[in-house]
């Protein structure tokens, strides 16, 4: 008889809750209709925490992907009027992007649909096991031990 590989199956368990939070997250996505792919939304909640717009480099960078894939998302978000290409105003050889006013505004919808996607995952939750849920992340995110006395 073999025993059970316990971190093996809380791995398995972490695998399919992110499957799960990504195929929830993208139907509330779908049913705001803003015609962004889920990649799409993660360059513009990316874009937004910066004080002044970025380098494309910059993006591909924080987002830990090849620069022609930001060049594509780029593309999209830029012909459908979230984002625009600016000249540098310090080298003109150098491109940033920011966001527009629609950009800003399909943000407030990316972060609503994002909430309502966590209250229908968190749901079956109480309180307390939200709060200790919470922490555990933090400390699987930071990856930090936990130290036992």
């Amino acid at each position: 008889m073999t025993t059970p590989d316990a971190d093996g199956l809380l791995a398995e368990q972490l695998l399919r809750l992110t499957r799960r939070v990504h195929r929830i997250q993208k139907r509330h996505l779908e049913q705001r209709d803003l015609g962004i792919t889920p990649a799409q939304s993660r360059l513009l909640r990316t874009l937004a925490h910066w004080g002044s717009p970025p380098r494309m480099a910059d993006l591909a960078e924080r987002l830990e992907v090849v620069p022609r894939a930001v060049t594509t998302l780029v593309d999209g978000l830029e012909a459908s009027g979230k984002v625009r290409r600016v000249p540098d105003p310090a080298n003109r050889r150098v491109i940033r992007i920011e966001l527009t006013d629609d950009g800003r505004g399909a943000l407030r919808e990316l972060r609503a649909a994002r909430r309502s996607a966590a209250e229908e995952i968190l749901a079956p939750l109480g309180g307390d096991q939200r709060a200790a849920l919470g922490g555990l992340l933090d400390t699987l995110i930071d990856g930090e031990p936990v130290r036992r006395c």
